[in-house]
């Protein structure tokens, strides 16, 4: 599927890693591809909603591999988020205290010691290894590496990844029900909410779970075309065909992620 996640330079302006490695303030390294990755939209997501200007990176080098990025941030993968001189920030709660060092309103983390463990417990749940977007990467990985007319490079490519992010075809089986199990648990906090009369998943106002689950609901249901211009084969490879994770996902979880973006993230995504 190489060719349909190509560079997409026509909406955000790209500069390299070594151009980035001068500049100061904030630098996200997004990738570069016409796909709403769910931790990158998390990531650009949380710094919209701050209105912290970033400098968008691709994470790969002129010579398309990953030695740049491994040198600056000793590690492989993407989105990061580099503040000035210090350290790569490369996972999701990293760059959410960030984003709130450097912009404390508004706050997208509770001050209430309770509602605090709501969010990062239920945002492991989204973002977290083992989590929702996890298994549902394991199970995209299982459909690429049963296909017998999968081509070698693309072959390696997956493999690559499933030996990255721990696959094996009985994790990828087992997949589904957990991704079922997580989305039971959060249709069930918004009526909870609803109830209480809130259109959030904590308290009565935005918090950074309420962007987590607009964010990766594209790996159930993808926005439409016109406000998420996304690659087309990947379009479908996003899109749930699983009956239990369907028979999981509650009505209420597409409204709050329509709702979310509606109100407070920047539609049409762009890439």
């Amino acid at each position: 599927m190489a060719e349909e996640i190509a560079l997409n330079s026509s909406k955000l302006k790209y500069v390299s890693i070594e151009e980035a490695r001068n500049m100061t303030g904030l630098r996200l390294i997004l990738g570069a591809y016409a796909v709403p990755g769910p931790w990158r939209e998390t990531c650009k997501g949380i710094f919209y909603v701050k209105k912290i200007p970033y400098v968008s990176v691709a994470s790969a080098g002129k010579d398309g591999s990953d030695r740049e990025l491994r040198e600056w941030t000793a590690q492989v993968s993407a989105p990061v988020a580099v503040w000035n001189d210090e350290r790569p920030r490369s996972t999701w709660i990293e760059q959410l205290y960030l984003a709130e060092r450097l912009a404390p309103t508004p706050s997208l983390i509770p001050a209430n010691t309770e509602d605090r463990l709501l969010l990062f417990g239920y945002g492991n749940e989204i973002c977290g290894e083992n989590g929702f977007a996890w298994s549902k990467r394991l199970t995209m990985i299982h459909a690429m590496l049963s296909n017998p007319k999968l081509d070698e490079a693309n072959r390696k490519r997956w493999t690559y990844m499933g030996n990255k992010y721990g696959y094996s075809a009985a994790a990828a089986e087992a997949a589904p029900a957990r991704m079922a199990e997580i989305l039971q648990r959060l249709g069930a906090r918004l009526e909870q909410q609803r109830a209480k009369g809130s259109k959030f998943f904590i308290g009565d106002q935005l918090s950074a779970l309420d962007i987590y689950w607009a964010t990766f609901a594209a790996l159930i249901q993808p926005l439409p075309p016109e406000l998420c211009p996304m690659a087309t084969a990947f379009r479908d490879f996003y899109t749930n065909r699983d009956p239990a994770v369907a028979a999981a996902l509650s009505p209420l979880l597409l409204e709050h992620r329509d709702f979310i973006y509606r109100e407070y993230l920047e539609l049409p995504i762009v890439f």
